[in-house]
């Protein structure tokens, strides 16, 4: 059975994985990456949860709370959310789903965005499932 829990620093080694998955296209340089996933878990205002079957961390998932304007309130922002591609389809993402959407209920949120890139299609069917609408796009500049 999969349990859902807070990750902790010593998750990251068995997060590569998943974050290759995440991301296949990009070059990820492990010791920045830690560095990042060690400061981003120890925020207040940023939820990561990891998905464990036995001993094996299985999914991602996290969520910034912050103030909107336009919201007149707080909002929840799913930063990652991945689930080992052999387990997809089990229910998993799901739980994880479910456990970030409690936490920005727990903090007060009026609302859970998320952006998703285009190829990614099942991710798509996935959000819609659960009562996710695609209403904006998402602009971006390299610096």
């Amino acid at each position: 059975m999969v349990q859902i829990r807070k990750a902790i620093p010593e998750d990251f080694a068995k997060l590569l994985i998943l974050f290759r998955q995440l991301w296949p296209t990009k070059p990820i340089n492990e010791e920045r990456l830690r560095g990042v996933f060690l400061r981003v878990i120890a925020v207040p205002d940023r939820h990561y949860f990891c998905a464990v079957l036995g001993r094996r961390v299985v999914g991602l998932a996290s969520v910034s709370i912050k103030d909107n304007l336009w919201q007149e309130g707080r909002i929840a922002y799913v930063e990652e959310m991945v689930v080992h591609e052999d387990l997809r389809g089990k229910g998993i993402g799901t739980q994880l789903l479910k456990q970030l959407i409690l936490s920005a209920e727990e903090n007060g949120c009026h609302r859970v965005e998320l952006d998703s890139a285009f190829d990614r299609k099942r991710a798509h069917k996935f959000y819609e499932r659960h009562g996710f609408e695609n209403r904006a796009f998402l602009f971006s500049k390299v610096l």
